[in-house]
This record gives C-alpha cells, structure tokens and sequence, in this order.
C-alpha cells in the first residue's frame, strides 16, 4: 500500500486513523478520562527519560528477543488486550492475533473481544493471554475462566483498576454505546466515513463475541466494585496458570500482590483512561521496581508510541512492555499491512536505539539510564 511509506511514527498512525475512522469510534479508541491531563503528563514522563549514548563499543549483532514467564519472545513488546479491536478495521483482532503468532509474543485477548477467546488463541497459536474483568457477583468471572482453560489459555491477565468504568468525555459527547445507538448524530457521522461504514457493514457490525452464547453476558458499563483482596485469593487458588494482575500504580499495591502469590505485575493506568489524577506510571513503574527487588516479573503499558518508549521502559524496570493504541490506529491507517508495517518501526527503532546506547540486547538497561 503506498499510503505506508508516509506512515513512519505513531503520529502518522494516529492522523490517518483519525481521518479513516468515525468521529464516535475514533473518540472512542483515542479518548482518556477527564481532561486528559493524567495522560499528557505520563506521556512527558516518558519524553524525559535520558538515555547515555555511548561510543566504541561493539553492536553490530543485536538480538531483540526476551524471555516472558517459560517463553522466548523474538521481540521485546507484545499487544496490551483491547475491548472491540474491530472497530478500528474488519477482522483486527485476528490481524492481531497472526502478528502475535508470527513474533511469538503475547497478545492479550480482552473480555469484551470481538472475537471470541477460542478463536484468538487457535490463530495466535498459542501466544494469547486472556484478560478478565470480574463483574456483578462474580459467577460470569468463574465461566469464562472455565472457558479459557478449555481453549488451553495459560496466562490469566486479571485488570483490577476498572472498578468502575472511568469517565472520557469525548466519548460520551459522540453517544457511545456499545451495542451502537444510532441516532441523527451518529448517522451523519457515518455517512461522512463510508469506507468504514461500508466494509463494517459488509462484515458485519463487531459485538462482543465472548457473551453471544447463552448464559453468558456483560455490561460495559456495570459496576465492578466488589472484587476485593479475598476475591483476588480466591482466584490464586483456583486458576493453576500465571496469573498477572494489570492496573497498579501503589508500590505498596505491589508488594502485596508479590505476597499473595501472582506470577507477575502490569504497571499500568488503563492507557489514562481511568482516572486523569493517577500518577504517571512510567515513574510508579521504577518505584515498583525498587519496592519488589530484581527478578520479579514486571510487565508495563501506557504511553508506548516508539521503539525508544520500549527502550526507556525496560530502562524504568520492565521486563516486558505493551502497546495498545498504537496498534489500532496502524490497523486503521492500512489494514493488517500498516499493522505489519508499524510492527517494523519499532522492532527498527528499538534496535537503532540500542546501538546508540551501546547495548547488544535487551538486559541491564536500567543501567543506561543518563546520570546512574
């Protein structure tokens, strides 16, 4: 695809993803919570972080693949879950899914997919992680952890900083809903996107695709306020695989969850969507680090838009980071081709900028860090 060439950071991602998409569904994907501040602060954390460059050291052979858990990953990033990926593209989720498989890298499998968990795993052969929500009393939680063992699911991301769903005005403003309400408003905006409104109607409308069986449904908007750390022990016991929990930002959070057994930690502000006072995580990510010592797993999402932003967070304390957004808008911006394109940018970035700072791998950058 042509267009591509002119796509060489998240930036151009981002602008034709905005002219692609609907107003709703692009206010949707982009929004944060609040005024968005929260958001902009974290991204200028991580524009602050300095890396010390270094000279005659020799890094002519880099290897970009890491370990997560008992896996070798090829390279250093996997895919954060997000709710209705199809949105942004017919048949994305499973664009996504391929990438994971092709990279061997982790793509997280959101409760409210737009395709179900079954198939995602099948097609990532093997390198999903389901994300899970607890919701209501908690009975939906256990059936779909049930399912997820039955697809052959081995890691559990379980996202606690949802307990209720945080407000992002710009969303709200455009009306949406999920399924979609279509009123005048939402009309005109799709008539003014017909490529999208075109192809979505064609392959038809995304749903959540893990509640269309019966017995099985959720509410994007109900209130998860009831999981507690009992809730949290409960489900240590019962789920026999990793068991990550995304969404801390406490060190103290941290340390606890290391003594209640979990396998390994995501730093994460929910991409700022949640509440626009959190603390930057790219900052809570160090101070986790240093509350829980070396050698425990953890993962961070949040504010990744480069190859240098993956550097800067293994420098922070990660062991593993995410992308999210970014991912939605290369779908947007050329389909699984500007997916695969934009995957390359950053394996590119990723590997120039490790041969600036005289690195061969991905291993002791927190000592790359400018002034440690």
């Amino acid at each position: 695809m042509m267009g591509l060439s002119r796509i060489q950071s998240f930036g151009d991602a981002r602008a034709a993803a905005r002219r692609r998409l609907p107003w709703m569904v692009f206010d949707y994907i982009d929004g944060a919570a609040g005024t968005g501040h929260g958001e902009a602060l974290n991204l200028a954390a991580i524009r602050d972080i300095r890396l010390q460059p270094r000279i005659l050291v020799n890094v002519e052979h880099r290897n970009l693949g890491v370990q997560v858990f008992d896996h070798a990953a090829k390279i250093p990033f996997g895919i954060s879950p997000m709710g209705m990926c199809n949105l942004s593209a017919p048949g994305a989720d499973l664009m996504l899914a391929r990438m994971a498989a092709k990279h061997q890298t982790p793509v997280g499998v959101s409760t409210v997919a737009s395709t179900s968990l079954e198939t995602m795993i099948e097609v990532a052969e093997g390198h999903a992680w389901f994300q899970l929500y607890f919701s209501g009393d908690g009975s939906g939680t256990t059936r779909l952890i049930e399912r997820a063992e039955a697809a052959g699911y081995r890691t559990l991301v379980m996202t606690l900083d949802v307990p209720e769903v945080g407000r992002r005005p710009r969303e709200l403003r455009r009306g949406f809903k999920m399924p979609f309400k279509i009123g005048p408003l939402q009309f005109i905006d799709f008539a003014l996107h017909p490529v999208w409104s075109l192809s979505t109607l064609a392959k038809g409308r995304p749903d959540m695709a893990n509640f269309t069986e019966p017995g099985f449904g959720f509410d994007r908007t109900a209130s998860r306020a009831a999981a507690d750390w009992g809730f949290l022990e409960r489900l240590r016991e019962r789920w026999k695989g990793n068991l990550v929990v995304k969404g801390v930002t406490s060190a103290e959070d941290a340390v606890r969850l290391k003594e209640v057994g979990v396998d390994a930690i995501q730093v994460s502000s929910h991409g700022g969507r949640q509440l626009d006072a959190c603390p930057p995580p790219i900052l809570a990510l160090s101070q986790i680090r240093q509350a829980l010592g070396e050698g425990f797993p953890l993962f961070y999402d949040t504010g990744m838009r480069s190859g240098e932003d993956v550097v800067r967070a293994y420098a922070m304390g990660a062991d593993f980071v995410f992308f999210g957004r970014a991912m939605l808008y290369a779908i947007a911006a050329g389909g699984e081709q500007g997916l695969t394109h934009f995957t390359r940018i950053l394996t590119e970035e990723i590997s120039l900028t490790l041969a600036q700072i005289g690195r061969v791998d991905m291993t002791g950058l927190p000592d790359t860090l400018a002034g440690s």
